[in-house]
């Protein structure tokens, strides 16, 4: 998995586990719900770390919280 994937995922699975949608992330984080939309789509290869910790500001949740889950021990190397 790769790096974006994992982010996508880790969000997902954050949301699923609080009971949450896409739209509710969008306005606890202050962001458009097209922002969160578009970061989960599968053929959007990129996200920025500055909209990673402004969703994670939204879920109340630090950036190392964040990225301490499971999707991301065992990442692919994302040089080509």
């Amino acid at each position: 998995m790769g790096v974006k994937d994992a982010v996508t995922a880790r969000f997902a699975d954050i949301c699923r586990q609080r009971k949450m949608k896409y739209n509710e992330l969008a306005v606890r984080a202050g962001v458009t719900p097209s922002t969160v939309y578009s970061m989960m789509d599968p053929a959007r290869r990129d996200v920025s770390i500055t909209t990673i910790k402004i969703l994670c500001d939204g879920l109340d949740m630090s950036l190392a919280e964040f990225f301490s889950g499971p999707e991301f021990g065992h990442l692919e190397q994302e040089i080509q």
